[in-house]
């Protein structure tokens, strides 16, 4: 029976994925009231940040109790991350997303012997994040740079049980918060996924249209110098299609899972990159200097943030299925 039971819920498991995955029956367009929706969580989300800076809240840890605070940064020192989920309410009720889902993840690394300045010239070459993030950026290219303003194009890419690739134009704004700490926020303008991916007729299709990988992201990134290197934060707020209620006890996993393997790799690779610039003596070209002192409220733009986490979410799915039956068969 037990058996029996294993097998059912294996393949109720690959049923969902191949539900979830199929390109011609999964078809989905975002809704104006879904957008509107995430708009109106972005706009508190950023409410919340700026309430954190004026309490001294800089990092997500910072909200733990003093003796977890510091056993936390403890383990960064020696080279843990720390990964937590986020969720902005107004006015204590949570912000209904209707058709979509909202994913809100923050997580930070520590980076040793490196300066502001050379994390800042990772984060902002733009043009090499194809090579620091590969295989997942399979092009990028620095469109503009106006001073401490930049627009920069990204094209996200997995292929696993499907091949999906998502075109993502963002703006990025990067802000001095004094001499030891910065921060860049960067909004996805626009977001197109790509049909027939590799082959002769491959096209954008229109933006809204696709299959949900991915219908919006804003990141944040954190710094600070202190401790003999730096902290490192980002935190992404997403935006992808509504999973169905009767479905949702089984895509729950993943919906934790996932987020998780995309922090911890995106920080690994940051940090990878970070020291083998530092070690290289390479130049901090990509800095826009002289860093401006200008708070968040006077860097208008919150734009509508149309972006990548269900694109990535969907290329990691095909790495994290396995761990998620296991899970279900036990």
């Amino acid at each position: 029976m037990r058996r029996a039971r294993r097998i059912l819920r294996t393949m109720l498991t690959g049923w969902l994925v191949a539900g979830l995955l199929a390109p011609p029956a999964r078809a989905a367009r975002l809704a104006p009231e879904t957008a509107d929706a995430f708009d109106r969580y972005i706009r508190a989300s950023e409410q919340r940040m700026d309430a954190d800076l004026r309490q001294g809240i800089f990092f997500a840890m910072d909200r733990l109790p003093e003796a977890n605070r510091e056993q936390v940064y403890e383990q960064l020192r020696q080279g843990r991350l720390y990964l937590a989920e986020r969720r902005t309410r107004e006015n204590g009720r949570s912000i209904p997303i209707p058709g979509g889902l909202v994913h809100d993840w923050a997580g930070v690394v520590f980076i040793p012997g490196t300066s502001l300045s050379q994390v800042a010239a990772v984060l902002e070459n733009y043009e090499q994040a194809r090579n620091i993030y590969a295989p997942d950026v399979r092009r990028s290219e620095l469109r503009e740079r106006r001073g401490n303003e930049s627009r920069f194009s990204l094209q996200f890419f997995y292929k696993s049980l499907v091949t999906v690739a998502i075109d993502v134009d963002f703006d990025s704004v990067f802000t001095s918060l004094g001499g030891s700490r910065f921060q860049i926020d960067a909004r996805s303008t626009r977001v197109a996924e790509v049909d027939h991916v590799g082959e002769p007729g491959e096209h954008e299709l229109p933006v809204g249209d696709g299959h949900g990988y991915l219908w919006g992201l804003n990141t944040y990134w954190r710094a600070e110098q202190r401790d003999g290197g730096v902290y490192l934060q980002i935190e992404f707020i997403g935006l992808t299609r509504g999973v169905p209620f009767v479905l949702a006890w089984l895509v729950n996993p993943l919906l934790e899972s996932i987020p998780r393997k995309i922090l911890s790799d995106l920080l690994n690779a940051t940090r990878h990159a970070v020291q083998k610039a530092a070690a290289s003596g390479e130049a901090s070209s990509a800095q826009p200097g002289p860093w401006p002192r200008e708070g968040r409220a006077g860097r208008a733009r919150r734009t509508m943030a149309h972006s990548m986490f269900h694109n990535i979410r969907r290329r990691r799915t095909g790495r994290a299925l396995p761990l998620l039956a296991q899970a279900i068969a036990r």
